[in-house]
């Protein structure tokens, strides 16, 4: 199976996704259809090359049928993750990686981020919706059976077994009714106990089928080299081929029949996921069969990695912050911080609207023994900021002027209780082992006003990555800010 990477947002041309997918332009075509399809690939104009992604409009973002040897248009994948199409394995991995050519390490641990931010999610997303169609996803399929499998184990089902005087419980009525007894001194004793066993039925046929399936996913896994890539161990619990378990009618028919018996979340997800394999009986050969997993959306990865080891007390009551002072009268401690923000009011109406500034997120603690409020901003950009050199790929002027806006949203609660500082700050992945200060963006007519000027950091991502995945926090006094 052919395995290669791609960056997310570089400009590919026509030629270069031929190469990268090891075929002609013929044969290339219905493939990067099928990629635009799905969302996972977009057509850029070529006069718009030196535009970043996030400055593209609507407009720019073509959605034109691919002809051969098309070189109006540039290809960009707008994707972080893992696609299976044809054969062909494509790892998508972060923009912000800009020297690396085969990040076998990176992406790893990327895949581990994305298992954890989706782990809330009791679902296993086995269809990939588009505007057009729907495709199966083996590859979700795939991955949770034997994720599964080393999470709970094999699929198992018991039976109870009534022994005498064996080592489990006793049934007393059973015992009463249906042994001798013996009687002294008014006393009843029982020379045989009546006790129940719960033991495996180790050839139950959901057991087998189970580790069947297990085993076609592992070596599915295993020949399109994705093992590795999801620090997955392959396994062969067993020689037996589907056919063995009947036809795929016969099979899906009892496997309806126990979901209808089964109530326990487990099995039944386990049950579901058995059944849409099996019956859609998909390939990662196959042309039609697009897997994926990952996600389009990588900036609210990012942005949930940051709200978590920045310590975001967006929505905590106020009555637990630890503030300098005790809350102020006039303040309800029920109240959450992202509350305190004042919403538009329509003067005609007397109402105010519901939308209003909302933070990503803000951090209230102890700095170098100072009280410190702290609004950050967690922006997934490639921004390029060297002295003496225009900015590019940094934030845009409406992300500039709304993080003035939620100091000055915040001003009134931060001089009640008596803060020693607030700090406004952007933060930035880095493929690079060590936070980076990237000074600060200014706006005279708002610092003007007492506002805080905005800094920039630039925050090692895999130093992100391992504090997300083991649940600890930033120490904020290397932000240095």
């Amino acid at each position: 199976m052919i395995s290669e990477f791609v960056r997310e947002q570089k400009r590919y041309t026509q030629n270069e996704l031929c190469h990268i997918l090891k075929c002609s332009e013929e044969h290339a075509i219905p493939l990067i259809r099928k990629l635009k399809e799905f969302g996972v690939l977009k057509a850029v104009k070529a006069s718009d090359i030196q535009k970043n992604m996030a400055d593209l409009l609507e407009e720019d973002i073509e959605m034109v049928d691919v002809e051969v040897g098309e070189n109006e248009y540039f290809y960009v994948f707008t994707f972080v993750g893992v696609i299976v199409v044809a054969g062909r394995v494509l790892k998508c991995y972060p923009k912000y990686l800009l020297n690396a050519k085969e990040p076998t390490d990176e992406l790893r641990k990327v895949i581990k981020v994305l298992e954890k931010y989706n782990a809330k999610e009791q679902i296993v997303r086995m269809f990939n919706d588009s505007s057009e169609s729907n495709s199966f996803n083996l590859l979700a399929v795939l991955l949770f059976l034997l994720q599964d499998y080393f999470e709970n184990d094999v699929y198992t089902n018991t039976e109870d077994i009534i022994e005498c005087n064996g080592s489990g419980e006793i049934l007393w009525d059973k015992t009463i009714n249906e042994t001798f007894t013996l009687l002294s001194e008014n006393r009843p004793y029982y020379t045989e106990l009546q006790t129940r066993k719960r033991v495996t039925n180790d050839f139950d046929y959901f057991k087998r089928l189970h580790e069947c399936l297990v085993t076609m996913a592992s070596k599915k896994l295993q020949d399109a080299e994705l093992l590795d890539l999801f620090e997955m161990t392959g396994v062969d619990l067993t020689d037996a081929e589907l056919d063995d378990f009947g036809d795929k009618e016969y099979i899906l028919y009892r496997i309806e029949n126990e979901l209808n018996t089964q109530f326990n979340t487990r099995k039944q997800l386990v049950l579901k996921t058995m059944y849409a394999y099996i019956d859609r009986r998909g390939s990662l050969y196959d042309t039609e069969c697009l897997s994926l997993f990952g996600t389009n959306s990588f900036n609210l990865v990012w942005e949930k990695i940051c709200a978590d080891i920045m310590d975001n007390q967006l929505d905590v009551p106020l009555g637990i912050l630890k503030l300098p002072v005790p809350l102020k009268e006039g303040y309800n401690r029920r109240q959450k911080l992202i509350e305190l923000i004042e919403k538009p009011l329509w003067t005609i109406t007397g109402k105010c609207a519901k939308d209003t500034l909302i933070p990503d997120l803000v951090s209230i603690c102890m700095v170098n023994e100072q009280h410190q409020f702290i609004i950050f901003d967690a922006k997934y950009y490639n921004a390029h900021l060297e002295k003496g050199i225009v900015p590019t790929g940094q934030p845009g002027i409406e992300s500039i002027t709304k993080q003035y806006l939620y100091q000055l949203a915040y001003q009134q609660f931060i001089e009640d209780h008596n803060f020693s500082s607030v700090k406004n700050c952007f933060l930035l992945p880095t493929e690079n082992n060590e936070i980076e200060d990237k000074g600060e963006v200014r706006m005279e007519m708002l610092s003007n006003l007492g506002l805080q000027d905005i800094k920039t950091r630039l925050i090692p991502a895999t130093m992100a990555y391992d504090l997300y995945l083991s649940g600890r926090k930033m120490d904020m006094e290397i932000l240095k800010l």
